[in-house]
């Protein structure tokens, strides 16, 4: 249930991939020429010429020290990550470290996440969670533990809807690790899949995550959320409060840019033919998360079947929502809250984010192209004026 990335358009910033830093002022190359100006109105006396030198010395030190303010420099950095990939920018100030020790600290929770809650490597501990048949446990590392708990949240608040032991579903469908041909599967295979799916399979027991049936954890709609939060708290555990951290699309900024505007971050009409942004926002302080149908999804017999299921049918979402956005303070939650609306659909999740005061952008299908609902919450939180 990967979230679609949001689309960093013109107005919008966009992470790069290769580390660089820009310096707001350059006083190497001018302040030469400044003196050589001064001196050529220094007249015939050398006294006077060597008294210009001076007051250029002390013209240059008076430049440098008030300038040492704007020696800030954005730095960025980036990389694969999670079958997909990530991008830092931060402010540098005096005193804060490079891009490079950043990055090798960025990259180390990178791993840990791989590690711990890939799907898509054999020897993570979820995989190996999920190799284990009935009614075993195996010790897990508290992240994927802090996970089930936030799964088992979400899960109790939408009525099983959203459930994180769908991967079983994943498969059978064609979406999952296992590469199959995207169809309907037959009635009675999916019921037998169905008994292999269900949060209440799953219970923690002191260190250990313990299950009661052949249930598969897929962490795939909150992993990238927690690795955000991860990097962010590093970032401020480093001294650098003014970033935008993305991985696999999720998103969270803090602070300002360089040069004092807010992080601005362009949402993506749901389009699988070409990219438009359709609404800007500026963000600090928050996580941003977009879920859709529109990037991983098959059709058959005129219907659209995409990678986002509702447990308690065992079945992709057919309704009119085709994205959701959410802002909330934790990127966590964000993530795991737009595939949570998305599943409801247009009128569970929106009642849903408004009577729990989520922030949440609605994108949804009509005879004419797509109609937007934004609730009081996205706005207040984003400061979007469009």
């Amino acid at each position: 249930m990967d979230a679609p990335r949001p689309l960093f358009g013109k107005d919008a910033e966009r992470p790069g991939l290769h580390s660089h830093a820009e310096r707001g002022n350059d006083l190497v190359g001018v302040l030469p020429q400044l003196c050589r100006i001064m001196a050529g109105f220094s007249g015939v006396s050398g006294g006077l010429r060597l008294l210009k030198w001076r007051q250029c010395g002390l013209l240059s030190l008076i430049i440098m020290l008030s300038g040492c303010g704007n020696s800030d420099s954005l730095e960025s950095f980036g990389g694969p990550t999670m079958g997909s990939t990530y991008s830092i920018k931060y402010v540098r100030r005096a005193g804060l470290p490079a891009s490079k020790d950043v990055q090798i600290e960025v990259e180390k929770i990178l791993a840990d996440v791989d590690k711990q809650m890939s799907t898509y490597r054999s020897d993570s501990d979820i995989e190996r969670f999920n190799d284990l048949p009935a009614n075993r446990c195996q010790k897990m590392p508290e992240p994927v533990l802090g996970l089930i708990r936030v799964g088992e949240q979400l899960s109790e608040q939408s009525d099983g809807s959203y459930d994180l032991t769908v991967e079983p579903l994943l498969n059978l469908w064609g979406f999952g690790p296992q590469a199959r041909e995207e169809k309907i599967p037959a009635a009675q295979t999916l019921a037998e899949v169905r008994q292999r799916v269900g949060y209440r399979h799953l219970r923690i027991d002191l260190d250990q995550l313990c299950k009661d049936a052949a249930v598969e954890v897929d962490f795939n709609s909150i992993a990238a959320g927690y690795a955000v939060d991860t990097i962010a708290a590093k970032l401020d555990a480093m001294g650098i409060h003014n970033y935008l951290a993305e991985a696999t699309g999720e998103l969270k900024a803090a602070g300002k840019k360089l040069d004092g505007s807010p992080w601005r971050i362009a949402l993506q009409e749901p389009r699988d033919d070409q990219q438009i942004a359709q609404k800007v926002i500026a963000v600090d302080g928050y996580g941003v998360s977009t879920s859709g149908d529109y990037r991983n999804y098959f059709q058959q017999d005129g219907k659209r079947y995409s990678h986002t299921f509702d447990a308690r049918t065992g079945a992709p979402v057919l309704h009119t929502l085709a994205s959701v956005t959410v802002i909330h303070p934790s990127a966590l939650m964000a993530d795991g809250l737009s595939t949570l609306l998305l599943i409801l659909g247009p009128e569970r999740g929106w009642d849903y984010a408004q009577t729990h005061d989520i922030g949440a952008f609605f994108v949804i299908r009509a005879d004419t192209g797509f109609v937007t609902r934004t609730n009081q919450a996205f706005e207040r939180l984003s400061g979007a004026k469009n």
